[in-house]
């Protein structure tokens, strides 16, 4: 499946697990009525602009960052056109890797935002984000990292094996880059903190499942659950190639579950909001 399906199937399941308690803090910290601009890094198809410009009031500029000018596209002709209040909202593309980003070209923002961004980069990356937001004086939102946990109903002997092997591949060395995966996200916590910003967190799971009443009512439907378990079982095989011997009928046994409807998926992330320390 290509990134931008991925992205559109992910979407919904993504919007029921951000956490709208971190919102509220983030309205209580921009200045009424005030424009606002939001900076949204690693945006990929817009999801946080169609989750979160509707959730806030005020007029707001978009600046979407991404390196694939495609997505950025896609981005920007579906954003919302008006805010929380009714009020304007615009959008822009700025092409480019979001590292490389520093105090001095953020200066004036007025919220970063990134969704399932942090586990994709490294420690130096990490603190050069982190750098940035504090000394440009910016808030920071930055939603559904993973922390490492999955739990399969009903359980399977090798979900512990093929977690392992999956986490694993997350915190891999890629192009000379040790990803922080899982670690990612207290990894921001401290960051910030050590920099005086004022730090919240709340749990935002992915719900995967299909079938039944309580199936109908998550955001994670089959298809979803289907690719999920695709690419985690494919990621956990490449990073520990003698699972692959168990992997079809690993994935036949889950498919099956989940075709019958008795498939329930949690896996979980991490929101993590970083306020100014003149904000706390």
């Amino acid at each position: 499946m290509c990134a931008p399906d991925w992205l559109a199937l992910r979407e919904g399941a993504d919007a029921s697990a951000r956490a709208p308690e971190l919102v509220e803090f983030v309205r209580a910290h921009l200045e009424p009525g005030a424009p606002v601009v939001i900076r949204d890094l690693g945006c990929g198809t817009g999801s946080m602009g169609r989750w979160l410009a509707g959730r806030l009031p005020g007029p707001q500029r978009w600046i979407l960052h991404d390196r694939d000018p495609g997505l950025l596209a896609r981005a920007g002709a579906g954003m919302p056109a008006v805010a929380a209040d009714g009020a304007p909202v615009t959008a822009q593309a700025q092409e480019g890797d979001v590292t490389d980003l520093r105090a001095a070209e953020i200066a004036g923002t007025s919220l970063v935002t990134a969704s399932a961004l942090l586990d994709l980069l490294t420690s130096e990356e990490l603190d050069g984000l982190v750098i940035a937001c504090v000394e440009a004086g910016c808030a920071a939102l930055l939603t559904l990292t993973v922390i490492g946990r999955v739990e399969i109903t009903p359980s399977d002997p090798l979900d512990g094996d093929f977690t392992a092997a999956f986490d694993a591949h997350q915190r891999r060395c890629t192009g000379g880059r040790r990803l922080l995966g899982p670690d990612a996200g207290p990894a921001a916590v401290d960051a910030f903190a050590e920099r005086g910003a004022a730090v919240e967190t709340r749990p935002s799971p992915w719900r995967l499942g299909a079938g039944g009443a309580e199936g109908a009512g998550r955001a994670g439907g089959a298809e979803l659950a289907e690719e999920w378990l695709r690419g985690w079982i494919g990621a956990a095989c490449e990073q520990q190639p003698d699972l692959e011997r168990y992997a079809g009928a690993y994935l036949r046994r889950r498919l099956d579950a989940c075709t019958a409807g008795e498939l329930r998926v949690v896996v979980g992330h991490v929101d993590v909001l970083a306020l100014p320390a003149s904000a706390s």
